[in-house]
């Protein structure tokens, strides 16, 4: 057996509305942030629809629990949704610049996803039977995401 290797496949910029508090849940504080739009480059390319969100769960530790699901609409006209989970965790002190919206090098914090993507469209079917994984960055009104294909 050997192990998995990674093939980069895209970057998103994710942009995100107010986010909408609501308060706690069994597990942590919930709260529903709303994807506006954004940018997909690479080998997808196009934009990032302005429909979707992330329903975050906030544990006890500070760390986010992410589960979020969005579409991308590629430069060719296809439709890609993307449903992207994962965590983002790190030192209080990081998590709370983050918080406050500020930029924060995204070494200093762990921010990892697993995707699945699904599409009708022949010439992107290979999404369908794919695995990926993802490395984010948390910004003021935004999140990039580098997504990589596991071969």
């Amino acid at each position: 057996m050997t192990a998995p290797a990674l093939d980069h496949v895209c970057d998103l910029t994710v942009e995100l509305g107010p986010v909408r508090e609501m308060g706690p849940g069994r597990n942590g504080l919930r709260r529903i942030i709303p994807i506006v739009g954004g940018t997909a480059t690479g080998s997808i390319s196009g934009k990032v629809l302005n429909l979707g969100a992330d329903w975050q769960t906030i544990l006890a530790d500070g760390s986010a629990d992410i589960d979020t699901r969005y579409a991308v609409e590629t430069d060719d006209g296809a439709v890609i949704e993307i449903v992207n989970k994962g965590v983002r965790h790190g030192p209080p002190e990081v998590l709370e610049a983050l918080a406050r919206g500020e930029d924060v090098d995204p070494a200093l914090y762990y921010f990892r996803t697993t995707a699945r993507l699904e599409t009708g469209a022949p010439a992107y079917a290979w999404v369908n039977r794919t695995l990926f994984v993802g490395t984010g960055r948390r910004l003021a009104s935004a999140v990039r995401i580098s997504l990589f294909s596991i071969r």
